[in-house]
């Protein structure tokens, strides 16, 4: 008998999977959000490792989306740390 080693899985904190209901024109891409902010993945990606971006939805297909109302959301959560 082989052993089957099992795959680390990355933690899903701030990930959540797409409701069945929600409209793809209403998803960003990864790319997509980071050319609306003008920021590089690389900042997306460590702002998603330290815990400070905004909520992604993982597709079946493992790409990450990201919800404009999700996207608003942390805007206006910023805005009102700064404030």
């Amino acid at each position: 008998m082989s052993k089957r080693s099992r795959k680390a899985v990355a933690p899903t904190t701030g990930l959540e999977v797409p409701d069945q209901q929600t409209n793809p024109a209403d998803m960003l891409t990864v790319e997509e959000f980071c050319a609306e902010l003008k920021i590089s993945k690389d900042t997306f990606y460590h702002w998603r490792k330290v815990g400070t971006a905004p909520v992604c939805h993982r597709l079946p297909n493992g790409e990450l989306r990201i919800a404009k109302a999700d996207r608003d959301t942390w805007l206006a959560g910023l805005r009102e740390a700064a404030a």
